[in-house]
């Protein structure tokens, strides 16, 4: 069987930077240990699959153009925002006269990806966080919280004072593991931009995940609310970094930004 396969930097200007995930379209969905099995094989934070609606199983009467799932290399996940971005560029730049994509998702409902200038905007749910005191996060994040946020898809926000604060970070990965499911964001008010944080991934097999989507859809409600203005722009700072315009509409968080491919390929089945 030979899949089609693209490797593409979300949220990036140029190689190198932002998120990289896996996008490969089928005729129609393969057995789940099949697609985990890809995924740990690509070894890619994310490795994105999507199936055109008029041949797949069932579209649930969404009206959207594919189906799409998200597997990291250890888990599916409920939400991906870098390889959904993605998904939107592979179809979008295949396509030119094209100026939208809608995807269907399990738990997440349906994403839009649209052209934007010179790169894209995608709409996500918005997840807005609520207080909660987690003192085992916090410990294994081994950061000093001003204050602490969850959602119940399984997001910990933690605020910390500063930018330098959240760049000092280094949180004990073993024992966020061992705390489930769970995607950790530490975030502040930034001076490279007007929000800065880094998400901690471990259970998924991923670190320090680089640019994250699904963690701006918990972010962007919070941080609108707090710096009083519903657009302003995030930076991740981990080591590829990666720059994520924000916009809170509605129930809707709107976040922009580039794509670049950097490998197209056959993975061989």
């Amino acid at each position: 069987m030979r899949i089609p396969f693209a490797q593409i930097d979300a949220f990036a200007a140029r190689p190198f930077e932002g998120n990289p995930a896996a996008v490969m379209p089928l005729t129609h969905w393969l057995p789940d240990d099949t697609l985990q099995r890809i995924a740990q094989e690509n070894n890619l934070s994310e490795t994105a699959f999507i199936v055109p609606v008029a041949g797949s199983e069932d579209d649930g009467g969404s009206g959207a153009d594919f189906e799409l799932r998200w597997f990291t290399p250890a888990a599916e996940v409920a939400l991906c925002g870098h390889a959904t971005l993605a998904s939107g560029h592979f179809v979008l730049s295949g396509d030119p006269a094209r100026e939208r994509v809608q995807f269907a998702t399990r738990q997440a409902g349906v994403l839009e990806v649209t052209r934007d200038g010179e790169g894209y905007a995608m709409a996500l749910p918005a997840w807005a966080p609520g207080p909660k005191a987690m003192p085992e996060i916090v410990a294994a994040l081994g950061v000093d919280p001003v204050e602490t946020l969850w959602h119940d898809k399984g997001y910990a926000l933690v605020i910390v004072a500063d930018e330098g604060a959240v760049r000092a970070a280094a949180p004990d990965g073993r024992a966020l593991k061992a705390l489930g499911p769970i995607v950790h964001i530490v975030a502040a008010r930034g001076e490279t931009a007007d929000v800065v944080s880094r998400v901690f991934t471990d259970y998924f097999d991923i670190p320090e995940d680089p640019v994250t989507g699904s963690a701006h859809a918990v972010m962007v409600p919070y941080w609108a609310d707090k710096l009083g203005r519903d657009s302003f722009a995030a930076y991740q700072a981990s080591a590829r970094g990666g720059h994520v315009g924000c916009t809170l509409a509605g129930d809707r968080v709107v976040l922009r930004g580039g794509c670049v491919t950097v490998i197209e390929g056959v993975f061989l089945l």
